[in-house]
Protein backbone atom coordinates (compact mmCIF):
# COMPACT_ATOMS: atom_id res chain seq x y z
CA UNK A 1 0.00 0.00 0.00
CA UNK A 2 1.28 3.31 -0.90
CA UNK A 3 1.64 5.79 2.01
CA UNK A 4 1.14 9.34 1.71
CA UNK A 5 4.83 10.19 2.43
CA UNK A 6 6.02 8.34 -0.65
CA UNK A 7 3.77 10.70 -2.98
CA UNK A 8 4.98 13.35 -1.49
CA UNK A 9 8.53 12.42 -2.00
CA UNK A 10 7.66 11.64 -5.84
CA UNK A 11 6.29 14.59 -6.06
CA UNK A 12 9.31 16.73 -4.57
CA UNK A 13 11.78 14.50 -6.55
CA UNK A 14 9.88 15.67 -10.11
CA UNK A 15 8.74 18.67 -9.46
CA UNK A 16 10.78 22.00 -7.54
CA UNK A 17 8.69 22.86 -4.61
CA UNK A 18 8.08 25.53 -2.25
CA UNK A 19 5.61 23.39 0.24
CA UNK A 20 3.77 20.05 -0.55
CA UNK A 21 1.88 17.86 1.85
CA UNK A 22 0.16 14.61 1.00
CA UNK A 23 -2.74 13.28 3.21
CA UNK A 24 -4.00 9.65 1.95
CA UNK A 25 -5.34 5.95 2.78
CA UNK A 26 -2.78 4.14 0.57
CA UNK A 27 -5.33 4.40 -2.62
CA UNK A 28 -7.15 7.94 -2.35
CA UNK A 29 -5.18 10.89 -1.65
CA UNK A 30 -5.36 14.88 -1.31
CA UNK A 31 -2.31 16.82 -2.45
CA UNK A 32 -1.31 20.47 -1.36
CA UNK A 33 1.10 22.01 -3.88
CA UNK A 34 2.97 24.96 -4.07
CA UNK A 35 5.48 25.43 -6.64
CA UNK A 36 7.01 28.23 -9.20
CA UNK A 37 6.69 25.86 -11.80
CA UNK A 38 3.09 26.77 -11.80
CA UNK A 39 3.43 30.84 -12.57
CA UNK A 40 1.89 31.46 -16.11
CA UNK A 41 0.27 28.18 -16.15
CA UNK A 42 -3.81 27.09 -15.82
CA UNK A 43 -5.21 25.13 -12.82
CA UNK A 44 -4.93 22.49 -15.82
CA UNK A 45 -1.70 22.51 -16.70
CA UNK A 46 -0.52 22.79 -13.13
CA UNK A 47 -2.15 19.19 -12.13
CA UNK A 48 -0.80 17.98 -15.07
CA UNK A 49 2.61 18.74 -13.90
CA UNK A 50 1.67 17.14 -11.01
CA UNK A 51 0.76 13.55 -12.72
CA UNK A 52 3.79 13.70 -14.65
CA UNK A 53 5.80 14.10 -11.67
CA UNK A 54 4.41 11.25 -10.35
CA UNK A 55 4.46 9.26 -13.78
CA UNK A 56 3.14 5.60 -13.65
CA UNK A 57 2.68 5.24 -10.36
CA UNK A 58 -0.67 7.28 -10.99
CA UNK A 59 -2.00 4.33 -12.95
CA UNK A 60 -0.43 1.48 -10.68
CA UNK A 61 -0.50 2.57 -7.21
CA UNK A 62 -3.04 5.64 -6.95
CA UNK A 63 -6.50 5.18 -7.49
CA UNK A 64 -7.66 8.60 -6.91
CA UNK A 65 -5.97 12.15 -6.43
CA UNK A 66 -7.10 15.40 -5.62
CA UNK A 67 -5.31 18.13 -5.66
CA UNK A 68 -4.81 22.09 -4.31
CA UNK A 69 -2.39 24.08 -6.83
CA UNK A 70 -0.59 27.39 -6.29
CA UNK A 71 2.11 29.70 -7.02
CA UNK A 72 4.53 30.83 -4.21
CA UNK A 73 2.33 34.09 -5.01
CA UNK A 74 -0.52 33.21 -4.71
CA UNK A 75 -0.48 30.90 -1.54
CA UNK A 76 1.85 34.51 0.37
CA UNK A 77 -2.10 35.92 -0.63
CA UNK A 78 -4.02 33.10 1.07
CA UNK A 79 -2.13 34.31 3.89
CA UNK A 80 -0.05 31.03 4.52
Amino acid sequence: MTQPSEIKAHIESGLQCDLVQVDGDGRHFEALVVSPAFRGKSRVQQHQLVYAALGERMREEVHALSMKTYTPEDWAARGR
